[in-house]
């Protein structure tokens, strides 16, 4: 029985070699054929600033502080065209005159009438002058007994008649100056003066066609469109789930399409107190961001495209991960330190299109996935660092 057992044992001692060389093979096998480690990009989760920003729905639009359309107080037939397109002028500066002769014959009219007033007047009251003269030496006569009551009465009533005629030429002068306030009014009628300093956007009259004022409730195209372009700012639509959250003041970014690569710092100015109701269900309330500092070398212009964002709330100095590595239901794939992606629930704060404030879920120094839509992606998988390449 004892040299039975003892064959036995010398049979699986003869056989040991060769499991363990074929649990080698195996091992070998699986080391040698198992898929290698995905290679992902990582990001570290840092301290940084993140804010919470609102953007315009639909295109902005830059726009002049002050543009005016203008057209002559009174109609008439263009006499003189005294600007160009794109002509710069200075406030108060003549742009065109209508045809005005009629007007300035009246004023030549008053004028004259005015003269002859002025000596009407200087005739009468010498002869009031003279007659009150005359009653007062008839005063003293009249002491002497050298004339009679009633001649002495009618030297004063003379006098006091010649003082009424000269008051009378004197307001005559007064009318005379209304005639020609009256005259210039009409002549400054047919002459449209620009209200402020500016560039002169476009002219829709030309020389000897007929000029008319806007009449209310019926749009006509305006005789000279002016614009002051040395203050610019950003008409833009904000959705109006987003509008509780502007204030006048708050810091923005302009981006413009016409200037690609760059962004000009801006602040809002206004927020209009009303919606829009142009479209049912997209409406918007208009907000005006102007510029801290306008584009000095590049050409901006009246009508370019815009957008905003506006700054309303700044965390500063808090956990933040890219926004992309945020997952739906804000979870991260987190990348442990033997190599396999954890599937973490994070608490989120403030958000944009750029980092995302973490309050609880991790740590600084953690690393994240950002290589989200890559396959074979998930947690549990083995992953492995995408090299950084270094800087040139």
């Amino acid at each position: 029985m004892a040299e039975l057992s003892r064959g036995k044992h010398n049979t699986a001692l003869r056989y040991l070699p060769w499991l363990a060389g074929v649990v080698l093979l195996a091992v070998a096998v699986w080391y040698f054929t198992r898929p290698a480690p995905l290679v992902v990009r990582l990001d570290r989760v840092e301290r940084g600033t993140v804010e919470a920003t609102v953007s315009n729905t639909r295109a902005g639009t830059i726009k002049a502080c002050r543009r005016a359309k203008l057209a002559p107080p009174a109609g008439g037939q263009i006499a003189h065209l005294l600007v160009k397109k794109g002509q710069r002028v200075k406030a108060n500066q003549i742009l065109l005159e209508l045809w005005n002769n009629d007007l300035e014959a009246q004023r030549r009219l008053a004028q004259e009438q005015l003269g002859t007033s002025q000596t009407q007047a200087h005739q009468a009251c010498v002869e009031a002058e003279l007659a009150e003269k005359e009653a007062a030496r008839s005063q003293l006569l009249r002491e002497k007994g050298f004339i009679s009551a009633e001649g002495l009465d009618q030297k004063v009533s003379a006098a006091k008649v010649s003082r009424a005629g000269c008051e009378v030429a004197r307001s005559q002068i007064d009318q005379s100056y209304s005639r020609i306030a009256v005259a210039n009014a009409g002549l400054q009628r047919m002459v449209l003066r620009a209200p402020f300093a500016g560039v002169v956007a476009d002219i829709s009259g030309e020389l000897g066609e007929y000029a008319t004022p806007s009449p209310p409730g019926i749009p006509t195209l305006p005789a000279i469109d002016l614009i002051d372009d040395s203050c610019m700012f950003v008409s833009a639509p904000i959705d109006e789930v987003d509008a509780a959250d502007i204030k006048s003041g708050q810091e923005a970014r302009i981006t413009l399409d016409a200037i690609k690569g760059k962004s000009f710092a801006g602040t809002v100015k206004r927020v209009a107190p009303y919606v829009l109701e142009i479209e049912k269900q997209a409406r918007t309330v208009e907000v005006e961001v102007e510029f801290i500092e306008p584009p000095k070398n590049e050409n901006l212009l009246v009508g370019y495209s815009a957008d905003v964002e506006i700054v309303h709330a700044v965390h500063q100095n808090v956990l933040r991960i890219p926004t992309q590595a945020l997952l739906e239901g804000k979870r991260v794939l987190l990348y442990r330190a033997d190599g396999v992606l954890e599937d973490r629930a994070v608490t989120t704060g403030l958000a944009n299109w750029d980092y995302t404030e973490i309050i609880s879920g991790l740590n600084q120094g953690d690393r994240i996935v950002m290589s989200l839509d890559q396959a074979g992606i998930k947690a549990g998988v083995r992953v492995r660092p995408e090299e950084q390449k270094p800087v040139q």
